[in-house]
């Protein structure tokens, strides 16, 4: 029967979008039938399909929450593949493990890791809950190193503060995969605790 459910991990434009199209693509021509599903939050596209930085694209079907996916998938789909499962609610465990029970193979893309290099959403119970995880790493788009692994969120061209909104939706920010050694975090509470210890010991 093969893997029940499938999770490719890894930062920022590390390919995992690119990886999903081409096992659906496989499954296509071996005649399974796939629905292909997204959240709503997820803008970055501009119609119902998703798509990799290299221009491959899929139609997928838009969902605002974890459950509508029970209600997208039909008992004629054989394959459940979903893309971005970080910005899924708490529910998407639940879900998934419903569609396993149900007989269906599930291929999920998700972020392991915020901006913030902390875990993302529901990740770390889909980690625990896959039966074969893919964990991809990308090209450092500062030192060229081919191990990164962490997502660099910048915001008028500087690391954006520790203290800002996980998800930024219509904000001027760009994200870029880095390495460890490149990865930046702007924590401006830290600095001002530094910084007041500083004025207290120089007193």
């Amino acid at each position: 029967m093969g893997y029940r459910f499938e999770l490719i991990t890894g930062p920022m434009s590390c390919g995992k979008t690119e990886e999903l199209l081409r096992r659906i693509r496989r499954l296509i021509i071996a005649k399974k039938k796939v629905k292909v599903i997204s959240p709503t939050i997820d803008t970055r596209a501009k119609g119902d399909y998703i798509e990799s930085r290299n221009g491959m694209w899929l139609d997928t079907v838009k969902v605002k929450n974890a459950r509508q996916i029970l209600d997208v998938v039909t008992t004629e789909d054989d394959v459940a593949a979903i893309d971005e499962l970080q910005f899924f609610d708490e529910e998407i465990v639940m879900v998934i493990n419903k569609l396993i029970k149900d007989g269906k193979r599930v291929i999920g893309t998700g972020l392991e890791l915020d901006f913030k290099g902390e875990p993302f959403g529901s990740m770390p119970q889909l980690l625990a809950y896959a039966d074969k995880v893919d964990k991809l790493t990308a090209i450092c788009m500062k030192c060229g190193s081919e191990y990164a692994v962490r997502t660099q969120r910048l915001i008028d061209g500087k690391p954006a503060d520790k203290n800002s909104p996980l998800i930024m939706i219509g904000a001027d920010e760009t994200y870029e995969a880095r390495c460890l050694n490149c990865w930046e975090l702007n924590d401006n509470k830290d600095k001002f605790t530094k910084e007041k210890s500083v004025l207290t010991l120089t007193k």
